[in-house]
Order: C-alpha cells, then sequence, then structure tokens
C-alpha cells in the first residue's frame, strides 16, 4: 500500500455552473466548497487544489429559507470604537449582490494560503450571463427545495 500525492496539474480541469435562483444558499454554498477543495474526487490531497472552476449566476436571486430575509445580517468593522455596521439582506442584496455567494463560500473553505487559492477559483455574477461559456461548464441541478 502506497500513499499517492496527486497534484493539480496531474487532475483534469472541471468547470460547474451554479444558478443561484434554483438553490437554497447554504446548501449551495457548502456544494461548492466540497468541490473547489476537490473533496468529490476520489484523488482528493488536502494540500493542493482540486484543479475545479465554479461559475454562479443569479447571485442576486439566491433563495434563503426561513425568516433570513429578513433576519440576516451582514457586519462590517472599521476599526475605530463606534465603527461597527450592520447591513440587512436585503441591502447587500441591491447593492453586491455577488458578496452573498462569495462569504457563505468563503466561510466555508479552509483559512489558510490554500483558501485563498481555491477561492480565486469561484465566479460570481449577479445576473443571468457570464463570460465563461467557452469552458462549457456542467451545470447543476438542485436536489433539495
Amino acid at each position: 500500500m502506497r500513499t499517492t500525492h496527486v497534484k493539480a496539474s496531474d487532475t483534469d480541469e472541471r468547470w460547474f455552473l451554479y444558478d443561484a435562483s434554483e438553490h437554497v444558499l447554504g446548501r449551495m454554498a457548502a456544494e461548492i466548497a466540497t468541490r473547489l477543495i476537490g473533496k468529490d474526487r476520489p484523488t482528493y490531497t488536502p494540500s493542493e487544489t482540486g484543479n475545479t472552476h465554479v461559475v454562479v449566476v443569479n447571485a442576486a436571486k439566491a433563495r434563503v429559507s426561513g425568516r433570513k430575509d429578513d433576519q440576516k445580517e451582514y457586519q462590517t468593522y472599521t476599526g475605530y470604537p463606534g465603527g461597527r455596521q450592520l447591513w440587512p439582506l436585503a441591502i447587500v442584496r441591491q447593492r453586491r449582490a455577488k458578496d452573498i455567494v462569495e462569504l457563505a463560500v468563503r466561510r466555508m473553505l479552509p483559512k489558510n494560503r490554500l483558501g485563498h487559492r481555491l477561492l480565486k477559483n469561484l465566479k460570481v455574477y449577479g445576473e443571468g450571463e457570464h463570460p465563461h461559456a467557452a469552458q462549457q461548464p456542467v451545470a447543476v441541478k438542485a436536489t433539495l427545495s
């Protein structure tokens, strides 16, 4: 028995397309993080990127469950006393729609250099169009609503 170390350059490149209007935000983010890390492959190596790219469209229409539309808040902090700001989900959805999906996925990735490299393979767009049609991404359908 030998342990193999598979480099990212040795694996084939994969592209996935998620339509956020069809998926629940948390479930979609967990699935995207798993794919970016490469844990869905039999050749998973913890110290390498999975050589997977994910494109998310319609981020402004991402679905949330329960009462999160009314209650979920995003926080920013300037570092000064009294510099904490809370932004409700509705405001973030209008102003910076791609941040909703990007933050959800980023918080599920490793908090180290590898996580920063993996996040570069995530492309999020607020509308339904994207410039990655040449890569022929595989559309992922929602399994649970």
